[in-house]
């Protein structure tokens, strides 16, 4: 058995997450046959273009831009981009590097897959979905957002900007006791963000679940949600998050954190501007900072 059937038989492989996107009335026989190249050839469909793709399930490149279409997406770029994350979700770190074939100008090519993933970002990105998670965010009584590994990076930077910007937000970084122990206390009045990557944490899985069956609201940023994840979820926002190497980038989930920030700040201007300058007081009398800001002028005054 492959490790894409033995994905299939726990319901979080491809042929679950393709078969359960099938539209009622099924496909035709040719929107079957590129059906057929993604579930027997995930690697190449993976990496193909529209009309590579075209060609190994002998059609023409309407028709896989369709049945992109039937099975729920824009078309094929942005099945593409799902289809690849659970590819090499179901890769060991060892076969992801291999897959992207690192060279000796591996820097580079990580900057050219980091500025695509932001243009992919940029142009899929729902700006109402955006909004809503702000929103849900400044409504609720507390925001717990679950971030673990490397992805704790994005995490924090979400946590700490929404503090500053006015709203009890807490990261949950690592250690199960710490998640098992906020998750407890969650409610229907509370909000859940679960940030996970390329295979996803079981914990942060987990604890959407809870927060979910808890009544909060529960939001998840990832690069293909697991059934578990997308059942538990309000709202799944997809961010590409693939790498040149054997890790995911967190540079398009990094942007996509501080665009929530920025709408987050613009729901109660007033109560963010306070917040603001509260904790510049407070940085000003801990003495936290390198270079201290000068005073503004006041209105009708002159500095030399």
């Amino acid at each position: 058995m492959t490790s894409t059937d033995a994905d299939a038989d726990t319901g979080d492989g491809f042929e679950a997450w393709l078969r359960g996107r099938l539209p009622a009335r099924g496909l035709r026989t040719k929107g079957a046959a590129v059906l057929d190249v993604l579930l027997t050839q995930p690697r190449r469909a993976s990496f193909a273009s529209t009309a590579e793709l075209a060609a190994l399930a002998a059609v023409n490149t309407a028709t896989v831009t369709r049945t992109a279409q039937a099975l729920g997406f824009a078309g094929w770029p942005a099945l593409q981009q799902e289809l690849r994350a659970r590819y090499l979700s179901a890769l060991s770190a060892p076969d992801v590097a291999a897959e992207h074939h690192a060279t000796d100008a591996a820097g580079e090519a990580s900057l050219r897959r980091d500025l695509d993933s932001l243009a992919l970002l940029t142009r899929r990105l729902d700006a109402d979905a955006v909004r809503r998670v702000a929103e849900a965010v400044a409504a609720a009584r507390h925001t717990v957002v679950v971030a673990d590994g490397s992805y704790a990076a994005t995490g924090i930077s979400f946590a700490h900007n929404a503090r500053l910007a006015g709203y009890a937000v807490t990261a949950v970084t690592g250690g199960d006791a710490q998640l098992a122990n906020v998750v407890s206390a969650m409610t229907g009045e509370d909000t859940l963000i679960a940030i996970s990557f390329w295979r996803l944490y079981a914990s942060t899985v987990l604890a959407a679940g809870e927060a979910h069956r808890r009544g909060a609201k529960v939001y998840a940023l990832t690069d293909a949600a697991s059934p578990a994840l997308a059942e538990a979820a309000d709202e799944v926002l997809l961010v590409p998050a693939e790498g040149v190497s054997f890790f995911p980038s967190l540079t398009a989930g990094t942007a996509l954190v501080q665009a929530i920030v920025a709408e987050l700040a613009t729901v109660d201007a007033e109560r963010t501007r306070r917040s603001i300058e509260a904790a510049e007081a407070q940085w000003d009398r801990f003495g936290l900072l390198h270079r201290r800001p000068r005073p503004r002028p006041e209105p009708g005054t002159h500095q030399a």
